[in-house]
């Protein structure tokens, strides 16, 4: 009876401690082991394909815009970036942006290193989809930030310089800025120190937009301006590229924004992709209008550049807020960025295809106005329980304005560190290297001075040549013997003139050139207003040729020629 009356005790004692143990005070569950999705993968696999069709996409928006010489040139400023970028990605950027957080201000995985420690069923936290499509995916977004970069600084630096200055930025800027914003723990919190504090940039608005475009601010203003700006008009190449470009960065927003979600299961995908397609439209009509009641005409470029406004201004606010907000963010973003842009003549700074001011300003105004419509019915995270970071933001009030805020000193911190490390990054780069190309080299343009190549052949086609034979000025096949630089100058025709007769006889045609122009043409290196730069041949006897050419085209004129050696 004692031995049982014993084991009673015993057995009302553990029930008592069990029914009167804290809740809290137990031991939290297991976290469930992550599991691969079919569905997740297969999605962020096309959106990681979506993000790199932006790159040629971005290339031709840019190509476009900028001058026929220097269009083949603009569009490889965007597209080394796949392999520099990309590269450093693989091998270190992913550790430095996405690795366990040294104190929420870099991270650090020595097994991401190249993914050398990572199988191909790992699974990255608080997702379904393998540590490789995450990287890769996320790669993408490493690649296109430095190439919007390209934008404020084109036509007049070279090209090594430039590949210098993109792998540094992406590792000194790009990544710490991921970290700050999108890093997190195994459990999903965010844990840099923009994410801590509960910014929110589901897609790049921060990250992506404001680094860039204040880079681009920053650069083009230690740079020189391009030779002749704002004074000579300066005409885009093609608009059909760059419409071509806009709709390429359009469809591949898709990716950009619906795949941050990382996955489809949440509903974040199809809510992104509703907001990035609405603020586009919004922003490419509002940029219309606005340029058809100021300037007179709608342009293509306009409605080009309103478009990739819009998906800008929405990009940090994809899938937090409602579909009403989504187009409101697209009209305020084409408006604030219209007006940037027509400003930037008269503040004389050549952002010379506007990176800053869309993606900077646009990012921006994007960010901010995130917090001003971020509505937590509406809100999915990519990176953890949307709880934890919008709280009651749906019910207004002093949580609205608290994250406003929040959005602000996120912005200024990315703006001020973007300003700063560029800064140095350049004068470093500029000191050691020089990253201006020569007078000559810019007046000659990128694609041949730089790349030895032309972006069109406007020659004569195979076909046209088969059934009409024409005789063509053809230049020397091998450089002259002769290494002896000289120009010769003519005065007495305007220099419109004078370069449109040359162009003339430049031209093929049905009969073979003349004796004179046999003389001139293979020897000229660049022709600038009336100034005919030469390699090789005998001043004298080019001198007379040149003049002798254009007194047949120009009887009337008196014209003077002297060489200088």
């Amino acid at each position: 009876m004692r031995q049982l009356a014993s084991l009673f005790f015993c057995l009302v004692v553990t029930a008592r401690l069990f029914a009167t143990q804290d809740p809290a005070e137990a031991p939290p569950p297991a976290p469930a082991t992550p599991t691969l999705d079919k569905a997740d993968t297969a999605w962020m696999l096309i959106s990681t394909c979506l993000v790199m069709f932006m790159i040629p996409g971005l290339a031709l928006f840019y190509g476009g815009i900028s001058r026929r010489k220097n269009l083949l040139g603009t569009m490889m400023h965007s597209m080394i970036a796949l392999s520099i970028v990309g590269l450093l990605w693989g091998l270190i950027g992913y550790s430095l942006a996405f690795g366990r957080s040294q104190g929420g201000w870099i991270g650090w995985s020595p097994e991401w290193m190249a993914l050398s420690g990572v199988k191909p069923p790992d699974v990255f936290a608080n997702s379904s989809i393998p540590v490789y499509l995450h990287c890769m995916y996320q790669g993408m977004f490493a690649i296109i930030t430095p190439a919007l970069i390209s934008g404020a600084i084109a036509e007049r630096v070279r090209f090594l310089p430039y590949c210098i200055f993109i792998a540094a930025w992406s590792l000194l800027v790009y990544c710490p800025l991921a970290h700050w914003v999108w890093a997190i723990d195994d459990s999903g919190t965010p844990v840099g120190v923009f994410g801590a504090m509960g910014a929110l940039d589901f897609a790049g608005g921060t990250v992506v937009h404001i680094a860039a475009g204040v880079a681009g601010l920053t650069a083009a203003l230690l740079l020189r301006p391009r030779l002749g700006y704002p004074e000579q008009a300066m005409h885009p190449s093609s608009m059909v590229l760059t419409l071509v470009g806009a709709g390429m960065l359009w469809f591949g927003w898709f990716g950009f924004n619906g795949g941050s979600g990382l996955g489809v299961g949440n509903g974040l995908a199809g809510t992104a992709l509703t907001a990035t397609q609405l603020a586009a439209s919004s922003a490419g009509a509002a940029w219309t209008i606005i340029e058809w009641i100021h300037r007179g005409k709608p342009t293509a470029l306009g409605f080009a550049t309103g478009v990739v406004a819009g998906l800008v201004g929405i990009t940090p606010a994809a899938a937090f807020v409602s579909p009403w907000a989504a187009i409101v963010i697209g009209l305020v973003t084409a408006a604030v960025c219209y007006v940037t842009v027509w400003l930037k003549p008269r503040l004389k700074y050549d952002d010379s295809l506007d990176a800053f001011g869309v993606h900077g300003v646009g990012g921006f105004v994007g960010a901010m106005l995130t917090g001003v419509f971020a509505n937590a019915l509406h809100f999915g995270s990519a990176i953890g329980d949307p709880s934890a970071s919008l709280g009651a933001l749906g019910e207004g009030g002093t949580d609205r304005l608290a994250q406003i805020l929040v959005q602000l000193k996120a912005s200024l911190g990315a703006i001020v560190f973007s300003f700063v490390a560029t800064a140095v990054i350049v004068k470093v780069i500029d000191m050691v290297v020089g990253f201006h190309l020569k007078p000559e080299d810019e007046q000659e343009g990128l694609d041949s001075a730089v790349h030895g190549e032309v972006a069109f052949d406007f020659g004569i086609s195979p076909e046209q040549t088969a059934l009409t034979p024409v005789i063509e000025p053809r230049p020397a096949t091998t450089p002259p013997e002769s290494s002896r630089r000289f120009a010769v100058v003519l005065d007495g025709v305007p220099t419109e003139e004078l370069l449109s007769a040359w162009g003339q006889m430049c031209q093929a045609g049905d009969q073979p050139p003349s004796n004179d122009f046999r003389n001139v043409y293979p020897y000229v290196t660049t022709v600038s207003g009336n100034r005919f730069r030469f390699r090789g041949g005998d001043p004298e006897m080019v001198s007379r040729s040149l003049t002798r050419l254009f007194e047949d085209r120009f009887p009337n004129r008196k014209l003077i020629a002297r060489v200088e050696m």
